[in-house]
């Protein structure tokens, strides 16, 4: 997993809009503040699908960006954003838990059409990528 840097743009009663200064050309929007790292994780999966990933700066060195400080001192603000390289291969792991709690996923997992292992995956996606 990598967390870039997104700076956000917000004028007036627009959307959020999020561009990445380490990831040129990938762009995403929000309406809702609480949809920004989400909609944004999601933007950055799908621009960097097939692609190698390029270094993320940490936040020291992305502050030190001239062109984002120049954003920043106009009101923008930066959120990190985290992306899982998926690699379309599974990998089989051994996991231990409350044996009612694994009962539970296995009926929630059931009800939604899901294996253990796909809703568990899921849930872990999602969690990470706010």
């Amino acid at each position: 997993m990598r967390t870039y840097f997104g700076l956000v743009h917000q004028e007036g009663g627009s959307a959020y809009g999020v561009q990445f200064p380490d990831v040129p050309g990938c762009f995403s929007a929000a309406d809702d503040i609480d949809d920004l790292v989400a909609n944004a994780a999601e933007a950055l999966s799908l621009h960097l699908e097939g692609e190698e990933m390029p270094p993320a700066r940490s936040l020291t060195a992305i502050h030190t960006d001239s062109d984002v400080a120049k954003e920043l001192a106009a009101g923008a603000f930066l959120v990190a954003v985290p992306v899982i390289a998926l690699t379309g291969r599974s990998e089989r792991i051994n996991i231990s838990m409350d044996a009612g709690l694994a009962n539970a996923i296995k009926q929630t997992a059931k009800a939604r059409k899901l294996n253990f292992s796909s809703y568990l995956a899921d849930l872990a996606r999602r969690d990470i990528m706010g």
